[in-house]
């Protein structure tokens, strides 16, 4: 059973839950901000935590955070495989012992490049990627790298894109799994409004490809078998 971390009501997973279903894996969603317990992280096959527009020090106005900084120590203990998107990815470097920018000067909006490093071209998730890739972006916040973690990618505008940490635990800056209905809605909430789905549709088709494959990537090497 794979396990989606929902952070956000606005963040859903998208092409995330669409590829585990046409795979015929079984998963489950949960909502910690709606009051959800999250249950132990040994448990699932693979997990992905999702996006939010809050930040990792936002705990006061958003208490259930700490929750899952706390279930993300645990899936680290418990070596299970993880896929921390954005805002998920800045609470696993935080959880890991990183630290997270906020209102950094490394924000991005749109779509963007990231280029992989060598130890990026040769990691599994990003196996038939091209490099560099198209992807979407949408944060202000940026995390570093945590002790004993590996970087995987970057981009000209932020130099941490996508870290490891052991054998298939992952947080990524940008967001694979969006589709038009995600960046429309996302555009509505911005102040002034934003057309950042112009854009995307004109890339969609890279996108999707490329989106597809680092997903499809991180679910295989969730369902393969671990030695204990």
């Amino acid at each position: 059973m794979f396990l989606i971390v929902q952070n956000d009501p606005r963040c859903p997973a998208g092409s995330c839950s669409r590829l585990l279903a046409d795979k015929g894996h079984p998963f489950s969603t949960i909502a910690p901000y709606d009051g959800a317990a999250l249950p132990d992280p040994a448990s699932a096959s693979g997990i992905i935590v999702l996006g939010g527009e809050m930040g990792v020090h936002d705990t006061v106005e958003h208490p259930y955070l700490a929750r899952v900084i706390s279930f993300l120590r645990q899936a680290l203990q418990a070596g299970t495989p993880l896929l921390g998107i954005c805002l998920g990815g800045q609470l696993l470097s935080y959880a890991a012992g990183g630290e997270v920018i906020s209102r950094s000067p490394y924000g991005e909006q749109g779509v963007c490049q990231v280029e992989l490093t060598g130890e990026g071209a040769r990691d599994p998730l990003f196996r038939g990627l091209p490099d560099p890739f198209l992807t979407f972006q949408l944060h202000n916040d940026s995390f570093t790298l945590p002790p004993g973690a590996t970087l995987l990618a970057s981009s000209h505008a932020c130099p941490y894109q996508a870290f490891r940490l052991g054998q298939a635990t992952y947080g990524v800056q940008f967001h694979p799994e969006v589709d038009p209905s995600i960046v429309a809605a996302w555009d509505l909430l911005s102040t002034p409004k934003t057309d950042h789905l112009s854009s995307f549709l004109a890339a969609e088709a890279a996108f999707n490809k490329v989106s597809q494959q680092l997903i499809g990537n991180f679910i295989s090497l969730a369902a393969t078998p671990r030695l204990s």
